[in-house]
Parts: structure tokens; sequence; C-alpha cells
């Protein structure tokens, strides 16, 4: 687990009728269910919970109250800094540093004015060493240079990571309608599941030292997986001699297509129900530089390929 973690909202888009439907005009899609997520600052979630309201005590854990939670936003009582018209008269950049300790804890509150004030507490982070960031000043119609706090400078860091979450989930969000409310959250964890391991996938192949090019998008990554859970447990076709439908033969024939697909290369690995068989159709053999015709497919796979004494395309195709 990463060492940087936020906790933040997240929408999940709804606008049917249901009680734990909320309302948050802050957010890109304002109507829908709300999900707390604690992530790292890359995305990668870790824990999620559905707010549904009110929460009643847990066995083992001590009731302290409705007052142990609430948290204030953006206000730290009973610290004594300047009033926001003062710094704010003292122009952008201006900053207080209070020090204290608590149960042998260091604990460092800031207040930097930017647009308006903003108050911080910290544990690991401090006002100093201060940095220099660009922001837009309306009034000179210009970019400007102010004085930024160590402390500001590591939570703009690390804050990003379910806004970074939500981003990818919106990129292709599974888009099914339905008339039960569960389904939203059924779809969404979806695709919350798969981005999260796309996210994962993208770090080993970092630390593996895998080219850029070779990674998978997000959209082919998800192709591959649809791909591998539609031949997973693929039921064989009967054997024998198919009844006489035209119907039937025509959308055969038309989910076949142009050209006989090759499987993926997860499926085309997995070791599982991968059997020669005869058929009475001739076809190419679709192992890389081979161009025999053979009537041998194999079972899961559906491809032709070569299986005789003299040349084992069949071994070689799923082991490679």
């Amino acid at each position: 687990m990463d060492e940087r973690l936020c906790v933040d909202e997240q929408i999940v888009p709804f606008k049917g009728k249901s009680g734990l439907k909320q309302y948050n005009p802050r957010k890109p899609k304002r109507w829908g269910y709300k999900i707390y997520v604690l992530s790292d600052s890359n995305g990668i979630a870790y824990n999620f919970q559905v707010h549904t309201g009110l929460i009643f005590p847990m066995d083992g854990i001590p009731d302290i109250g409705a007052s142990g939670n609430i948290v204030l936003h953006n206000r730290l009582a009973g610290c004594s800094f300047s009033d926001d018209k003062v710094m704010k008269k003292k122009g952008r950049g201006t900053f207080e540093e209070k020090a204290t300790s608590y149960d042998g804890v260091q604990l460092r509150a800031v207040k930097w004015h930017d647009n308006r004030a903003v108050h911080l507490l910290s544990t690991f982070a401090s006002a100093n060493p201060t940095i220099s960031v660009q922001r837009w000043d309306k009034k000179k119609k210009e970019t400007v240079q102010i004085t930024c706090q160590s402390v500001v400078h590591a939570y703009n860091k690390s804050m990003g990571g379910v806004d970074f979450l939500d981003s990818l989930i919106a990129l292709y969000r599974t888009k099914i309608r339905s008339r039960k409310w569960y389904h939203k959250i059924v779809f969404h964890m979806m695709d919350f599941t798969l981005v999260n391991v796309w996210l994962l996938y993208r770090r080993d192949c970092k630390d593996c030292g895998i080219p850029k090019k070779e990674v998978y998008s997000l959209l082919k990554f998800k192709a591959e997986v649809a791909s591998c859970l539609c031949n997973e447990m693929k039921v064989l076709k009967k054997r024998g001699r198919p009844s006489h439908n035209v119907d039937r033969g025509l959308a055969e024939k038309k989910r076949r297509g142009s050209a006989s697909s090759v499987p993926s290369t997860p499926v085309r690995q997995d070791h599982t129900d991968h059997w020669p068989v005869w058929v009475e159709k001739k076809g190419r053999c679709k192992y890389l530089g081979c161009k025999g015709i053979v009537k041998v497919q194999c079972s899961k796979c559906v491809t032709y390929l070569c299986f005789t004494a003299d040349k084992n395309c069949f071994m070689n195709f799923h082991k490679q």
C-alpha cells in the first residue's frame, strides 16, 4: 500500500427512484449513489464504502457519539491565525504557521492565502521549504509567481487519486438500461474493478521494464478481458449432422464473417480444453509462417492447425 492515501467521494450516475440517491453539485454527475473511496495518488483503490445514511453502532467498536463523526471542513478550531481580510491585503502567497505536539506527535498548522484562505494540518510536512508556483492574476492579466508551502505542494500532489480513478471509469462506462436500482451499482463495480486491475497491470509493466508501446491501453485491456470471459467454459458444438434450418444457417454465416478470428493470447495459452478435432471442410493453418491446408481444428479456439507426424503447429500455436 502506498503511503500517500486520500479519501474522496465518488458518484455512481443514477436519476431513478431510490432512497440512496444523493445530490452533489460539485461533481460532474450530480445525481447518483455516493461511494467513499480510499485510494493512493496513482488512482489505485484499496477500499470503498457505499453511503447508506444513518450508521448503527457496531459490535466491538466504541460509540463516541455524533461529534466523533464530524469533520470540520477547512477550519482549525482554537488556532489563532490572522483574519482573512488581513491576509488578503498582504497579497497572494502570504502564510502563517503554528506548531504544537499531542501525545508525542508533532503537529503543524498552516494557513495560506491563494484566491482564498486555505487551512492545512499535517504530522509530517510543514511550511518550509517554500517553492514558487504560477497563478493567473485577473487584474494584471498575466501569470505571476507566488510563494507556496511544502505542505500545500504535498497535498496537491497526493489529493487527486479518486478523481483520476473517476476519469478513467467515465471513459468506457458500461451503459445498460435497467429497472433494477442495484444494477447501476453492479455495473459500476465492474468498471471500478477493471480500471483498478488495469492500473495494477500498468504499474507491474513499468516495474518489469516493458516498453510503453507494448503496454495495453485501457480500451484494449477491457476488450481482452471480455474476450477471455466469452471463451471461458465455452460449450462445444454437438457432433453429427446439424438439423436443416435456413435461419440458423444464415445467422451462423453472419456471425462468422468474411474471415475466421484468432483467439486472444490468454485464451490460447490457458492449457485448458484444447483438443485437435477432424472436420470435413479444409482450411489454412493459422500458425505464423505455415501455409498448409488441413482438416484439423482446435476444439476451443476453432482454428485450423497442422497436426501430423512432420508438422505439429497445434502444439506450437498453444505454447508461443
